[in-house]
């Protein structure tokens, strides 16, 4: 389990430097990559399972962890968003902040 950490890691540090080269969408999906490890971590560690696709991840996060899984809908909704529009630094600040946050929540685990 500590390989998902070190994926997690890996897309922040990503989203970091797309935000400090403007780079606001890629920096949102980013985000949002390392926000959905961290709650594959917290599922694994709560239930031991790790879920199979986004569908899986939402019932499991609505039954084991609701106000993540409230706060991630909202957030997943703008990742969406970054396929097709030019996203705001505001945007991929909101996601990073929630990613530091999940990390700070795995990391009590």
């Amino acid at each position: 389990m500590e390989e998902l950490l070190k994926n997690a890691q890996e897309f922040l540090e990503s989203g970091e430097d797309n935000i400090k080269k403007q780079r606001f969408s890629p920096a949102v999906s980013d985000f949002f990559k390392a926000i959905v490890i961290f709650c594959d971590y917290l599922i694994y560690k709560e239930i031991k399972i790790i879920p199979k696709n986004h569908a899986d991840r939402f019932s499991l996060l609505e039954k084991y962890f609701s106000e993540i899984y409230i706060k991630i809908s909202e957030l997943f909704k703008l990742y969406t968003q970054s396929y097709n529009l030019r996203l705001k630094i505001e945007d991929a600040v909101k996601l990073k902040n929630y990613a530091h946050e999940l990390r700070n929540l795995a990391d009590k685990k």
